[in-house]
């Protein structure tokens, strides 16, 4: 989920510096941010989905999000050569096992659209999958998103190549942190979002169109691992 148009964009923010060198990398790192968080893939499916359940534990998962985006752009900015080498001889398998989990997602999602279209209109839940309340439910969510977000080699590809094209603009510690901040502020605003989008969009469709979307959604997710998965290794 990344947008390689972020490339040619960061190159024309590198060389409009503001006072102090600062503003420039803020806004090559909110560039790359977005270029990464915007393009919807599985992950912006299922945060919409998980909006649409709890919109409590979908504010977690975005946060989730956010944090691995900004915990791939830190290793990159540190060892952008090392993770382009490193992931890169693996990535074939490393993208296998992401589509596996996210088929596996799909599948348990479907699965649970199925049950809660036969379950009588009194004891159908509120939406498909959607587990009851639980202590500590937030926190759980969020640990689930940073792994299905980690597991995406493209993402630390991604930040490795908008790195090493920074150069020396991001030498120094100021323009490294101000970069850090513009990727994690972006993407946890785009994250957020999209809770909203999805929290607004539950309150406003009837049980069957939600039950139609979540179909969609976890087809999206599955066709989505199937392209993150071929050629295989």
């Amino acid at each position: 989920m990344s947008d390689p148009s972020a490339l040619s964009a960061l190159t024309v923010l590198s060389t409009a510096s503001g006072p102090g060198g600062l503003p420039a990398p803020a806004l090559s790192g909110a560039v790359a941010g977005l270029g990464v968080a915007v393009p919807m893939g599985a992950m912006s499916v299922l945060l919409l989905q998980e909006a649409m359940r709890h919109r409590r534990t979908a504010v977690a998962a975005a946060a989730g999000i956010a944090v691995v985006d900004l915990g791939y752009a830190a290793s990159a900015t540190a060892l952008g050569p090392w993770v382009a080498t490193s992931v890169g001889p693996v990535e074939a398998w490393v993208r296998l096992a992401a589509g596996i989990v996210l088929l596996t997602i799909a599948a348990r999602g479907l699965r649970a659209t199925r049950r809660a279209r036969a379950a009588p209109p009194a004891a159908a839940p509120p939406c498909p999958a959607a587990p009851a309340p639980a202590g500590g439910r937030p926190t759980a969510t969020f640990a689930r998103y940073v792994g299905l977000t980690a597991v995406n080699p493209t993402t630390a590809l991604y930040f490795a190549a908008l790195t090493t094209a920074q150069g020396a603009s991001l030498r120094t510690g100021g323009a490294v942190a101000a970069f850090l901040a513009g990727v994690g502020l972006a993407s946890l605003v785009w994250q957020q979002l999209l809770v909203v989008v999805g929290s607004l969009a539950a309150a406003r469709i009837s049980p069957e169109v939600r039950l139609w979307t979540f179909r969609l959604g976890y087809g999206l997710v599955a066709a989505y691992a199937l392209k993150i998965v071929f050629p295989l290794p």
